[in-house]
């Protein structure tokens, strides 16, 4: 059984000690889905859920909870993002908002939890902004979809037929 790496010699958690290695160029993909039932799909799309505009919240909520990934998750180090991008995708014939985030830094670290708590705000946030249409909103589908840089180099999702 290999060691891990976020416990000490007394079986605590710890952080890992990232202090000798190098920093090279990190990226990560996320995404994950929030379903809406027609009314508040329709009022999404169309810009008329009354807290606002959910589309630009939900980015902006993912963006922010990226720079504070290290405060959500007890173990990350803190990350200098260079880039963080929230994108998200209306699919009608789904009634869904597909979510996905790209994060990157030049870092000792990787970027996949960045990325993946900036999903995970985004889909909460859009729950928040359309929940008084619809209390039965449902956010899935939160994962990793690539990552590249480090020690352990690229890694990509297999797409499943």
């Amino acid at each position: 059984m290999s060691k891990l790496t976020h416990v000490d010699a007394r079986g605590e958690a710890t952080m890992v000690d990232v202090g000798s290695k190098k920093a090279t160029r990190r990226r990560a993909r996320a995404e994950g889905r929030v379903s809406f039932n027609a009314l508040a799909f329709r009022q999404l799309q169309e810009n008329r859920l009354a807290k606002g505009d959910a589309l630009s919240v939900a980015r902006l909520a993912g963006i922010q909870a990226a720079k504070r990934t290290a405060e959500w998750i007890p173990l990350c180090h803190t990350v200098p993002l260079s880039h963080l991008e929230v994108a998200i995708e209306l699919e009608p014939e789904e009634r869904t908002a597909r979510v996905t985030a790209v994060a990157s830094a030049r870092w000792v670290t990787g970027v996949e939890m960045e990325a993946l708590v900036a999903v995970s705000a985004a889909c909460l946030a859009l729950y928040d902004m359309a929940k008084a249409v619809d209390r039965g909103i449902s956010i899935g589908g939160v994962r990793l979809l690539e990552k590249e840089g480090g020690r352990s180099g690229k890694w990509k999702r297999r797409t499943r037929r």
